[in-house]
């Protein structure tokens, strides 16, 4: 996951959006089954279809409608538990140290998974020492996979959620790994010392990012995007994945700007 940059929007407007879109589900559905009759039961389940039929209808990304669809059945299933009110800040911590830079970023906690190391491997240059940087390098698999396979690479990861970030660097220091991870955020890195820049981030930062990677990456490098394409810009080579969440490798190889060919 990466920080926001300073040109993105206000992520406090969409979580105000999102609790309007609450209220007034809950509010409508409330009035339809006073007028009705209808039960308590009946009532929850109209809340849950009208703010996920607001929410596909409105701004926010479509990876909200999950949270907005599960947010009153889960606090209604929490409330019934009768929990201890320090599970509760227990459970807040934990979560806001895996997934709280969503709200800055925008971007979700996406693992690469194995297929996805297996066809970065192949692209990886082979006649050459090389710089290697994980985008939202999460906790770390992507870096530990590549590490093992290339002794002649020099692989580094930026991560800002809390605790992914230290899975990552735990990986980094146990037995003969060689990898480098770093707790920052992604738009202070400077791209132009690396050979391939690897990302599997959101739909949401891919405008800017690639305008960052267009300003700093060398020619003969290598940008690589896990399922989420650059708008209006097409990939120089897809790689199919079909694995959960990811879906393919897009390729760009990064040209010369004075003539638009990319150098080997």
């Amino acid at each position: 996951m990466i920080q926001q940059s300073e040109t993105e929007p206000d992520m406090n407007a969409m979580l105000l959006r999102a609790a309007l879109l609450q209220a007034v589900s809950a509010t409508l559905a409330g009035a339809i089954a006073w007028w009705m009759g209808l039960s308590l039961g009946v009532w929850i389940v109209l809340t849950v279809l009208l703010v996920g039929m607001l929410t596909y209808q409105s701004e926010l990304p479509r990876w909200w409608m999950l949270i907005q669809i599960l947010f009153l059945p889960a606090m209604i299933m929490l409330h019934s538990l009768a929990l201890p009110a320090w599970i509760y800040l227990l459970a807040f911590v934990f979560l806001f140290a895996v997934y709280g830079s969503v709200f800055s970023s925008r971007v979700p906690l996406y693992l690469s998974g194995l297929p996805a190391c297996q066809a970065l491997e192949k692209l990886m240059p082979v006649e050459k020492n090389f710089y290697f940087l994980d985008i939202g390098c999460g906790t770390g698999s992507v870096l530990q996979y590549l590490d093992k396979k290339f002794p002649f690479g020099l692989f580094h990861g930026v991560e800002t959620a809390p605790i992914p970030f230290s899975i990552s660097w735990l990986r980094s220091k146990i037995g003969k790994a060689q990898f480098l991870v770093r707790y920052q955020n992604m738009w202070h890195v400077d791209l132009s010392r690396y050979d391939v820049v690897y990302a599997f981030l959101s739909p949401q930062p891919m405008t800017e990012l690639w305008q960052k990677v267009q300003r700093e990456m060398q020619p003969g490098s290598i940008f690589i995007s896990n399922s989420f394409a650059v708008p209006g810009v097409e990939p120089d080579e897809v790689i199919e994945l079909n694995s959960g969440r990811a879906r393919a490798l897009l390729v760009w190889h990064i040209k010369d700007k004075a003539n638009g060919e990319a150098h080997e």
